[in-house]
């Protein structure tokens, strides 16, 4: 198998909302809160109208993007054994994913994410982690993870506890090792931990420029690029309208963004960018061609509504 993603295996709902909503719900906008309740999450919901539910989950929507390319791919994620996650289940299925764990009954449902889309296209999310949250190392199937090239990991799941032991196992196994940064108040939220694995445990990190500036508090891109040099890793940032950089050692390769897109939803523009440059790895490309196919595929996914194309 060429990639193996593990991630937080979470239903995507999705609705439109004008500005005033994200105000009156104390939502930041383009961030993600995790909401510990289920009775907020379903209040939050009773107002709105559903224009799409589909699988989702940040790691899962590259592992469908690199799926939807022709590779071999697997995933890993905690679901319910119930409605949801049946869906969940059915939507890995449909997009030829192996799906690597068998869902039982638990505690807790199938985790959901609320991704509210305002009318500038940016998208808010507000997550109940359900049982993905719940992940534990008995969750990680340890073959999945050997006969895996790459091991695509979320920082989205890392958490003190049981994910921590799921992390840490499918580190230890891995042949190689990938994760994403995820999201800046993820970042802010565990940056020693982060920082760690950043510099001692990662071969490739992608984030985008507000979560690397972050975690490392910088001051200027400059700094970034230092730091990401002396690594000697492979560092994959996006840039918004400045394009794309993958800096491993003194190899600096940068990318422009493709022009003229008719933008509806951001919804997966990092997760499939992602998407399109593991592909290159898996396939040899050059890091400028893997730059390329990342930001095909992520111009795409944001001209259509949702994280799958």
């Amino acid at each position: 198998m060429e990639i193996l993603g593990i991630g937080n295996a979470i239903v995507d709902v999705i609705c439109k909302v004008d500005d005033d909503f994200i105000t009156k719900n104390s939502l930041t906008k383009s961030t993600m809160k995790l909401i510990f309740d289920d009775n907020e999450f379903k209040n939050l919901l009773s107002n709105l109208k559903i224009e799409k539910t589909v699988s989702g989950g940040s790691v899962a929507n590259s592992i469908v993007g690199l799926s939807q390319l022709g590779n071999e791919v697997g995933f890993i994620g905690k679901v319910n054994d119930d409605e949801l996650g049946s869906k969940y289940e059915d939507g890995l299925n449909q997009e030829n994913v192996k799906y690597f764990y068998s869902k039982k009954k638990e505690e807790l449902p199938t985790g959901t994410c609320l991704i509210l889309v305002t009318p500038d296209s940016e998208r808010t999310m507000c997550t109940f982690l359900g049982t993905a949250g719940k992940i534990n190392e008995k969750d990680v199937d340890i073959n999945a993870v050997k006969n895996s090239k790459i091991t695509f990991l979320e920082g989205y799941l890392w958490d003190e506890g049981d994910p921590k032991t799921a992390f840490d196992k499918a580190i230890q196994n891995s042949n190689k090792v990938a994760m994403s940064l995820s999201d800046l108040f993820c970042v802010e939220r565990h940056k020693p931990h982060f920082l760690d694995l950043v510099k001692n445990k990662l071969d490739i990190t992608f984030a985008n420029e507000q979560e690397i500036m972050s975690l490392i508090d910088a001051k200027s891109f400059d700094e970034v690029v230092s730091f990401s040099k002396n690594l000697k890793k492979l560092i994959v940032l996006t840039r918004g309208e400045k394009g794309s950089i993958a800096i491993n050692g003194d190899e600096v390769v940068e990318c422009g963004i493709q022009k003229n897109l008719k933008i509806v939803d951001l919804t997966g523009a990092g997760d499939l960018f992602a998407a399109g440059f593991l592909h290159g790895i898996a396939n040899n490309l050059s890091t400028k061609e893997s730059l390329e196919k990342g930001t095909e595929m992520s111009s795409k996914v944001i001209q259509q509504i949702g994280a799958r194309l």
